[in-house]
């Protein structure tokens, strides 16, 4: 089929979400909104209020004030949990570089027989090389002018400009479980298999927050392996979807509370749903009794 609709107004947006049932308190309001927050974003939000996906009739009472507080309250979530990725990044990196270079030296990441796959390694390699390539930091350039061989810095300079992903994939590439066990237990976690797999889910996740995409209610292609048992407080109903956000936060928390016992973010995410009353965190797939869970409390 070819697509054939042409742009509309933003007057005559809202007259369609109108048609469809939604209220407006204040269209003058919901005129200025949709001068910067498009039609489509905010589509995304107000789907869970329509009966069905075609012909997108809204539900009784559905208004549009609903729908910017979904939309709110998930701009400060992504907020909230992309800072608290950026505390797990950092401490990742910094950990897997500590225990790696002190085992196998100043640039273990380029050594080939570390690897467990030759065309992973050579494609981190590559990435590597293309964040190297775009970075200005100072100890980045003042390097290079200074060195010439080998083709990297070492990697407590290197590791510094990967991004997570580059770090997940370096690290589920190696063939070293007892180094990487090592790595994982610094982080209160049984094995190197649930590291590895929380590194991976979470760089979706920090993707998501980075490019403003929506976190509320979504799916995730990539979920982390959970397990009963962790070494610290963790949750005992595992009764939710797993491709949802709630495991999802559940690894955030338990990693957090792993580097630092005194974290704040359990209380400022239970702030922002208290913030947020209409927010049914069943939506982001919690269970019923999540807030009497070990880690919640």
């Amino acid at each position: 089929m070819h697509y054939n609709k042409q742009p509309l107004s933003l007057a005559d947006q809202i007259n369609i979400l109108k048609q469809r049932g939604l209220i407006f308190g204040d269209e003058q309001k919901a005129l200025t909104i949709l001068n910067y927050i498009s039609y489509f974003r905010l589509a995304s939000y107000w789907r869970v209020m329509e009966v069905n996906s075609h012909p997108h009739i809204f539900r009784q009472g559905s208004r549009f004030e609903s729908v910017l507080e979904l939309y709110n309250f998930d701009m400060e979530l992504r907020a909230l949990v992309f800072n608290a990725i950026q505390h797990i990044e950092i401490a990742a990196r910094t950990k897997i570089n500590q225990h790696f270079a002190i085992t196998y030296g100043a640039f273990w990441f380029i050594d080939a027989t570390l690897a467990a796959n030759p065309g992973l390694y050579q494609k981190n390699l590559d990435t590597l090389r293309t964040e190297l390539n775009r970075s200005h930091d100072d100890f980045i350039l003042e390097h290079f002018r200074k060195y010439d061989s080998p083709d990297f810095p070492p990697s407590w300079k290197t590791l510094e400009v990967a991004s997570f992903g580059t770090l997940s994939k370096l690290y589920k590439n190696m063939n070293n479980f007892n180094v990487m066990k090592r790595v994982a237990r610094d982080f209160d976690m049984p094995q190197h298999e649930y590291l590895r797999s929380w590194l991976e889910s979470l760089t979706v996740v920090r993707n998501c927050c980075a490019h403003h995409a929506r976190l509320w209610n979504a799916h995730f292609p990539v979920r982390p392996k959970m397990t009963p048992r962790m070494r610290q407080k963790w949750i005992t109903d595992f009764s939710f979807p797993d491709d949802r956000l709630y495991p999802q936060l559940c690894c955030i928390t338990y990693w957090l509370n792993s580097i630092n016992p005194a974290n704040t973010f359990v209380k400022e995410f239970k702030a922002l749903l208290a913030k947020y009353p209409t927010v049914n965190p069943l939506q982001m797939g919690f269970t019923r009794n999540w807030q009497n869970e070990p880690l919640w409390q």
